[in-house]
């Protein structure tokens, strides 16, 4: 069974249709059939949470080139929490490289978590 993982990231709603394009197309958000399940055709693609708005926070320091906000100035923006699945290693590697160049940020944030399967 190949390792489950957990791609975690933050974005400006605007852009979120773009990024889940790119990552869904890295192979991220699929969810396997278990080995109990009967029907091997019953796997979901595209799958994702995403939480309500909240407010993400930086200060771009002097080397930076933002997106969004000025060079030491505090920048507020609304964004949201997704989470997706990714199965294997290849695979979230994939998705983090769409996530990075599909993201409006220099440098976006995100996080890999590993599943344990019990």
């Amino acid at each position: 069974m190949l390792q489950r993982y957990k791609l975690v990231f933050f974005t400006p709603p605007a852009p979120l249709p773009d990024i889940k394009k790119a990552i869904f197309d890295a192979g991220a958000g699929r969810y396997p059939p278990s080995s109990s399940n009967s029907n091997p055709e019953a796997v979901y693609t595209e799958t994702m949470w995403t939480s309500a708005p909240g407010t993400g926070q930086f200060r771009p320091g002097d080397g930076a080139n933002p997106a969004i906000g000025k060079v030491g100035e505090v920048e507020e923006v609304e964004e949201v929490r997704c989470e997706v699945l990714c199965v294997g290693k290849e695979t979230v590697k994939a998705a983090v490289e769409a996530l990075r160049k599909s993201h409006p940020y220099e440098v976006p944030a995100y996080e890999v978590y590993t599943i344990e399967d019990f």
